[in-house]
Protein backbone atom coordinates (compact mmCIF):
# COMPACT_ATOMS: atom_id res chain seq x y z
CA UNK A 1 0.00 0.00 0.00
CA UNK A 2 1.66 3.65 -1.11
CA UNK A 3 1.10 6.75 1.06
CA UNK A 4 -0.84 8.18 -2.28
CA UNK A 5 -3.82 5.29 -1.46
CA UNK A 6 -3.57 4.81 1.85
CA UNK A 7 -7.50 4.99 3.45
CA UNK A 8 -8.25 7.96 5.43
CA UNK A 9 -10.41 7.82 8.36
CA UNK A 10 -12.38 10.04 11.00
CA UNK A 11 -10.94 9.71 14.56
CA UNK A 12 -13.18 10.81 17.14
CA UNK A 13 -13.14 11.45 20.83
CA UNK A 14 -15.96 13.20 23.43
CA UNK A 15 -14.55 14.89 26.69
CA UNK A 16 -17.20 17.10 29.09
CA UNK A 17 -16.48 19.43 31.86
CA UNK A 18 -18.50 21.60 33.90
CA UNK A 19 -17.93 25.32 33.82
CA UNK A 20 -19.82 28.90 34.32
CA UNK A 21 -20.00 31.77 32.44
CA UNK A 22 -21.34 35.16 32.02
CA UNK A 23 -22.22 36.18 28.37
CA UNK A 24 -20.75 39.72 28.35
CA UNK A 25 -19.27 41.88 25.51
CA UNK A 26 -17.13 45.35 26.59
CA UNK A 27 -18.39 46.42 23.32
CA UNK A 28 -21.55 46.52 23.82
CA UNK A 29 -23.57 48.87 26.92
CA UNK A 30 -25.08 47.02 29.74
CA UNK A 31 -28.89 47.89 28.22
CA UNK A 32 -27.31 45.76 24.52
CA UNK A 33 -26.02 43.17 26.65
CA UNK A 34 -29.07 42.60 29.00
CA UNK A 35 -31.02 42.69 25.40
CA UNK A 36 -28.80 40.47 23.44
CA UNK A 37 -27.89 37.79 26.09
CA UNK A 38 -31.00 37.80 28.50
CA UNK A 39 -30.28 35.59 31.74
CA UNK A 40 -27.27 35.14 30.69
CA UNK A 41 -25.70 38.17 31.27
CA UNK A 42 -26.55 37.99 34.84
CA UNK A 43 -23.55 39.50 37.41
CA UNK A 44 -22.73 35.93 38.46
CA UNK A 45 -22.81 34.07 35.74
CA UNK A 46 -24.58 30.04 35.40
CA UNK A 47 -23.67 26.74 34.50
CA UNK A 48 -23.07 24.56 31.55
CA UNK A 49 -22.23 20.76 31.50
CA UNK A 50 -20.35 20.55 27.80
CA UNK A 51 -19.50 18.10 25.80
CA UNK A 52 -16.17 18.79 23.60
CA UNK A 53 -16.05 16.86 20.31
CA UNK A 54 -12.57 16.29 18.81
CA UNK A 55 -12.23 14.95 15.33
CA UNK A 56 -9.27 14.09 14.02
CA UNK A 57 -8.64 13.03 9.95
CA UNK A 58 -5.79 11.12 8.48
CA UNK A 59 -4.58 7.95 6.70
CA UNK A 60 -3.98 4.85 8.62
CA UNK A 61 -0.33 4.02 9.25
CA UNK A 62 -0.13 0.69 7.53
CA UNK A 63 2.04 -0.61 10.21
CA UNK A 64 0.07 0.86 13.23
CA UNK A 65 -2.98 0.39 12.32
CA UNK A 66 -4.27 4.03 13.89
CA UNK A 67 -4.00 7.60 12.69
CA UNK A 68 -3.28 8.73 16.19
CA UNK A 69 -3.07 6.64 19.33
CA UNK A 70 -6.42 7.50 21.19
CA UNK A 71 -4.14 7.90 24.41
CA UNK A 72 -2.51 11.02 22.75
CA UNK A 73 -5.92 12.41 21.90
CA UNK A 74 -7.33 11.58 25.31
CA UNK A 75 -4.19 13.23 27.30
CA UNK A 76 -4.33 16.95 24.85
CA UNK A 77 -7.81 17.08 25.39
CA UNK A 78 -6.91 16.95 29.28
CA UNK A 79 -4.40 18.98 29.40
CA UNK A 80 -4.42 21.61 26.46
CA UNK A 81 -8.17 22.11 27.48
CA UNK A 82 -10.24 20.25 30.02
CA UNK A 83 -7.71 20.96 32.90
CA UNK A 84 -8.30 24.31 32.11
CA UNK A 85 -11.69 24.73 32.13
CA UNK A 86 -13.52 22.06 34.26
CA UNK A 87 -15.34 23.48 37.39
CA UNK A 88 -13.91 26.76 36.54
CA UNK A 89 -16.04 30.31 35.96
CA UNK A 90 -14.56 30.96 32.62
CA UNK A 91 -14.59 34.88 32.68
CA UNK A 92 -13.00 34.65 36.52
CA UNK A 93 -10.26 31.82 36.72
CA UNK A 94 -9.75 30.19 33.53
CA UNK A 95 -6.61 31.53 32.05
CA UNK A 96 -7.35 30.36 28.68
CA UNK A 97 -10.63 32.16 28.20
CA UNK A 98 -8.64 35.44 29.33
CA UNK A 99 -9.91 38.37 26.73
CA UNK A 100 -12.22 36.08 25.39
CA UNK A 101 -16.56 37.11 25.78
CA UNK A 102 -17.02 32.77 26.34
CA UNK A 103 -19.87 32.49 24.14
CA UNK A 104 -19.90 28.58 22.53
CA UNK A 105 -18.49 30.06 19.20
CA UNK A 106 -15.79 31.44 21.01
CA UNK A 107 -14.89 28.56 22.88
CA UNK A 108 -14.61 26.30 20.72
CA UNK A 109 -12.55 28.32 17.89
CA UNK A 110 -10.31 28.86 21.50
CA UNK A 111 -10.34 24.78 21.56
CA UNK A 112 -9.77 24.69 17.90
CA UNK A 113 -6.20 27.40 17.86
CA UNK A 114 -5.29 25.33 21.26
CA UNK A 115 -5.39 21.94 19.67
CA UNK A 116 -4.31 22.92 16.23
CA UNK A 117 -0.65 23.62 17.85
CA UNK A 118 -0.56 19.48 18.85
CA UNK A 119 -2.31 18.44 16.22
CA UNK A 120 -1.78 20.34 12.73
CA UNK A 121 -3.64 19.26 9.60
CA UNK A 122 -5.37 16.10 11.35
CA UNK A 123 -7.67 18.28 13.18
CA UNK A 124 -10.46 17.84 11.34
CA UNK A 125 -13.82 19.19 13.14
CA UNK A 126 -14.63 20.35 16.46
CA UNK A 127 -17.76 19.68 18.05
CA UNK A 128 -18.93 21.87 21.60
CA UNK A 129 -22.38 21.25 23.03
CA UNK A 130 -23.08 23.86 25.43
CA UNK A 131 -26.66 21.66 26.24
CA UNK A 132 -28.39 19.04 24.59
CA UNK A 133 -30.13 21.60 22.16
CA UNK A 134 -27.37 24.09 21.60
CA UNK A 135 -23.88 23.21 20.19
CA UNK A 136 -21.23 24.69 17.63
CA UNK A 137 -19.48 22.69 15.13
CA UNK A 138 -15.83 24.35 14.06
CA UNK A 139 -13.19 23.18 11.31
CA UNK A 140 -11.19 25.87 11.39
CA UNK A 141 -12.75 27.97 8.01
CA UNK A 142 -12.24 31.56 8.23
CA UNK A 143 -14.16 33.91 6.25
CA UNK A 144 -11.65 35.65 3.59
CA UNK A 145 -11.24 39.23 3.63
CA UNK A 146 -13.10 41.79 1.03
CA UNK A 147 -11.43 44.09 -0.98
CA UNK A 148 -12.59 47.62 -1.08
Amino acid sequence: MTSENRPIVNLTRRETFSSAHRLWSEDLTAAENEELFGVCARPHGHGHNYVLIVTLRGPVNPKTGIVVNLVDLKEAMHRLIIDEVDHRHLNIDAEICAGINPTTENLVILFWNTLQGRFGPLLHEIQLFETEKNWVVYNGEQELGSCS
